[in-house]
């Protein structure tokens, strides 16, 4: 794997970082690896646009011998959307260096590798929350949530076909392929299907859902990173990225307790629920052959330059350009539940 480095590493050691960084961030992303990932070639500019046709008319067109018809003509939209870029480092100094037991580029590339596979997904999911097609799983007094602030009960399958109902009254499609978990852009396809994302605390609750498959029942399904099982053609993939939103809810309802941060109304969980081209991912390829954007930026201390004359520190970190924009709000949609105590 060829990165682009900066800093006073060899070849060998940026290789060594670039590949240690991306072996602990890539598993991580699992919302953006369901998206189009459309990478945005260097020096092109800092925005992309997708364009998308829309269904042509549908209903029967009779003809006449003899004549010809008019004909239909496509439309289209394009959305724009602009990259911007992440990054973080951790300082060493030239004592730490020389009289730390453990080797450090691979224990601080690590962590660092951790930390941008979560900013980089945090990106995407804080893009994803901002949907329009919500649904609410909750009673108060008879009366079914509308809003986030009525959610007090988990996910059930009523809401799940709910939820897919309104998914393919849309035409959304299932899903057929994910973007590879590695520094490459490609993608790996998949049985068609529809994904659902969730934070791991729902997990109990969609295995007690009826007809629940779990992976180890696939025959020779794949699953993917995260994954958990299925529900009636949905695969559910468990994270801990998804963050809920705490005592966000109502009240449980008696007899059925649910998480609560202050114990008084439900904390809400998103899980998040996709059909194909749903939404895009953008990141800035770095070389013609779509290689990762992630750039490992590493200063070894004992080096003097500017602002430090005697080399007495150094740092190691990443940065990285990305972007996620939805593309078809109504291919995707948002289940927001509360989850079962334990």
């Amino acid at each position: 794997m060829t990165m682009t480095t900066t800093g006073d590493i060899s070849p060998r050691t940026a290789g060594y970082f670039s590949k240690e960084l991306l072996k602990r961030a890539q598993p991580l992303l699992i919302v953006s690896r369901l998206g189009q990932a459309k990478p945005l070639p260097k020096n092109a500019g800092k925005v992309m646009k997708f364009r998308g046709y829309l269904h042509l008319p549908n209903q029967p067109k009779p003809l006449t011998e003899g004549v010809t018809p008019a004909a239909s003509k496509p439309t289209f939209r394009d959305l724009e959307v602009s990259i911007a870029q992440y990054g973080d480092y951790v300082e060493l100094t030239d004592v730490l260096a020389d009289t730390h037991e453990d080797p450090l580029i691979p224990e601080f590339s690590d962590i660092l590798g951790e930390q941008s596979g979560i900013m980089l997904e945090r990106v995407t999911i804080g893009v994803l929350q901002a949907g329009t097609n919500v649904h609410f799983s909750g009673e108060t007094g008879g009366v079914i949530a509308t809003s986030r602030a009525g959610v007090n009960q988990p996910l059930t399958l009523a809401l799940q076909r709910r939820v897919m109902r309104g998914l393919k009254r849309q035409l959304a499609m299932p899903l057929t392929s994910v973007v590879n978990a590695s520094p490459n852009f490609g993608t790996s396809p998949i049985a068609p299907s529809y994904l659902a994302v969730c934070h791991t605390d729902c997990e109990a609750d969609i295995r007690e859902m009826p007809g629940f498959v779990p992976v180890e029942k696939y025959g020779s399904y794949k699953p993917l990173d995260g994954e958990i099982g299925s529900v009636e053609g949905v695969r559910y993939c468990c994270t801990t990225v998804l963050d809920p939103w705490l005592d966000a809810g109502a009240a449980p309802a008696a007899g059925k307790p649910v998480e609560s941060n202050e114990g008084a109304c439900a904390d809400v969980y998103p899980v998040l629920f996709f059909g194909k081209n749903a939404f895009g991912n953008i990141p800035l390829a770095r070389s013609k052959n779509g290689a990762s954007p992630i750039t490992p930026m590493v200063m070894n201390p004992g080096q003097p330059r500017g602002g430090d004359p005697l080399g007495q520190r150094g740092t190691i970190g990443w940065k990285a350009y990305h972007a996620a924009i939805i593309l078809y709000d109504f291919y995707m949609a948002r289940a927001e539940v509360a989850v079962s105590k334990v």
